[in-house]
């Protein structure tokens, strides 16, 4: 009896054994399905110098070739990065190609005008001293490359396609600049079509041999400890910072989880000291927006 009892005790722990070991092996076999999809990414490394914004977390990104659209040119390796939490702040590197980014110029420069910002108690454009940048808008869907940029945006963010604004392409030379200001609105006016600015992305066309840096002097964190802190123009130096490099798109939200306004998301463009800077910025709103 004894050796029988035994026997059926050892073969419930084997069968139990068996069970544990094909649940790994199918949990195993779900991971690495996600991760061949794309649907999950694992964190590649981090820099030894982190501080309270998040240490500068990288995230790879898979490159899958799913084409909906019109690709021009090939992309460097893609990975995320995350910026900061206050704001809520992530660069995608090579997110856009160099033949990408200089269809968006050529297609901008024979149209360039003096930047201009938006009347909150009108909502007409009006000059001011804050904005010494020229710009102009492209259309949205415009043509076929910039469908697929936007595309590749509306996949990003998760917002559609529909809710963004038309690109605005800007073009900074030496000594042009953009104070700090806030992308939502605090007036009635200005949100009738497609409600606030909830997120803005912005693509660097171009390299800047110095100067020119995005700046967040209100985030939240120890910046002085980043890598590459010494290398930032003195007005860069004044919060969180992004140099432009041609292909990243730095992707900022206005608006927290909870649907408030993020005072911390308050940003500038420093003041160009050599070279010039060429950028595009994609507006997105709470709803539909309509053009």
């Amino acid at each position: 009896m004894a050796k029988g009892r035994s026997n059926r005790h050892q073969g419930k722990r084997s069968s139990t054994v068996t069970l544990v070991l094909f649940m790994l092996l199918m949990v195993t076999i779900i991971l690495l399905m996600l991760l061949a999809l794309g649907i999950l990414s694992l964190p590649v490394g981090y820099d030894d110098e982190s501080s309270s914004i998040g240490g500068r977390i990288k995230f790879k990104r898979l490159n899958l070739d799913i084409r909906g659209g019109e690709r021009l040119g090939k992309r460097g390796e893609q990975w995320t990065e995350v910026l900061s939490w206050e704001p809520r702040a992530f660069i995608y590197h090579n997110f856009l190609s160099k033949e990408e980014c200089m269809h968006l110029i050529d297609l901008a420069k024979p149209h360039m005008a003096k930047s201009v910002v938006v009347d909150s108690k009108t909502g007409k454009s009006k000059d001011s001293r804050v904005r010494t940048s020229s710009g102009m808008f492209l259309r949205r869907g415009q043509d076929k490359i910039i469908t697929d940029i936007e595309k590749r945006i509306a996949d990003y963010t998760f917002i559609p396609a529909e809710h963004g604004e038309g690109l605005q392409v800007l073009h900074y030379e030496a000594g042009q600049k953009y104070e700090p200001h806030y992308d939502y609105f605090l007036d009635e006016f200005n949100t009738r079509n497609g409600g606030q600015r909830i997120a803005t992305i912005l693509m660097y066309l171009s390299d800047v041999e110095e100067g020119g840096e995005t700046v967040f002097p209100a985030a939240k964190g120890n910046f002085s400890s980043v890598t590459g802190w010494n290398e930032m123009s003195e007005c860069a130096k004044r919060g969180l910072a992004v140099k432009p490099k041609m292909g990243d798109a730095l992707l900022f939200w206005s608006m927290r989880p909870d649907a408030t306004l993020d005072p911390s998301s308050l940003h500038g463009g420093c003041p160009v000291i050599r070279g010039n800077k060429w950028s595009s910025t994609k507006w997105m709103r709470v709803g539909e927006y309509s053009v």
